[in-house]
């Protein structure tokens, strides 16, 4: 299992592994759909930015098949793992309307609140 220092974080952080990524599931769909892209951008890594135009890539998630025009806000979520037991879930609600980034990340939060 890889470890990664962070000198900002003043901690070992474990490497990011991806369970799962899905574009467009409250769409229809499929769960899962980009769950090799993601990995393929974060696995091993400590921190990554995914971008929400790399999900949308090669997808057709929130288009309706009758008029083919975007009218479902797909939603981008990504799954992934921080060694053993240490998981964690974001979403980005509607990313097909945003041209942003979601941050994935093993490196343990410190500081104001924790």
């Amino acid at each position: 299992m890889a470890c990664a220092w962070s000198s900002s974080a003043g901690a070992f952080a474990q490497s990011i592994h991806i369970e799962s990524g899905s574009y467009g599931a409250n769409c229809g769909a499929h769960e899962g759909n980009v769950t090799r892209d993601l990995a393929a951008h974060c696995n091993a890594l400590v921190t990554c930015r995914y971008a929400v135009a790399s999900a949308a890539n090669g997808t057709n998630a929130g288009t309706n098949p009758v008029t083919g025009r975007h009218d479902c806000p797909a939603d981008l979520v990504a799954e992934w793992s921080c060694g053993q037991g240490i998981f964690h879930r974001a979403m980005v609600r509607g990313a097909s309307r945003h041209n942003g980034t979601l941050v994935l990340t093993c490196v343990p939060s410190t500081g104001a609140g924790k």
